[in-house]
């Protein structure tokens, strides 16, 4: 029965030690900035970009179109990239205009 008791206890703690030696480092609480651009047109348009310490980029651009008819609206393309967890980089590349918002990633559900 000890020895039982042991051999649980024994499982238990490497089972922890190989989830916290396993778990990939999560350092965005400390994450910096390494590139930053930012391209404000007013009301024609932005554009920006920018990278972190952690693994995330974003850019995305915006352009406004058919300006000043009933069917002026505004277009905005861009993409996210972030480390899960798990160590795996995701990308969500999107549209967002007219039509709504349209997200495009290889992690998102396929119709």
């Amino acid at each position: 029965m000890q020895s039982a008791k042991f051999y649980v206890i024994g499982v238990c703690f490497v089972v922890f030690a190989a989830s916290v030696c396993g778990a990939p480092l999560d350092d965005s609480d400390k994450a910096t900035i390494l590139r930053y651009d930012n391209d404000n047109g007013g009301l024609d348009g932005y554009n920006f970009a920018y990278e972190t310490s952690d693994g995330v980029t974003r850019q995305e651009q915006a352009e406004l179109k058919n300006a000043g008819t009933d069917q002026e609206a505004l277009s905005v393309r861009g993409s996210v990239s972030w480390v899960a967890p798990d160590g795996q980089t995701y990308t969500l590349n999107y549209i967002a205009d007219e039509n709504g918002f349209q997200p495009q990633g290889d992690h998102l559900p396929h119709n």
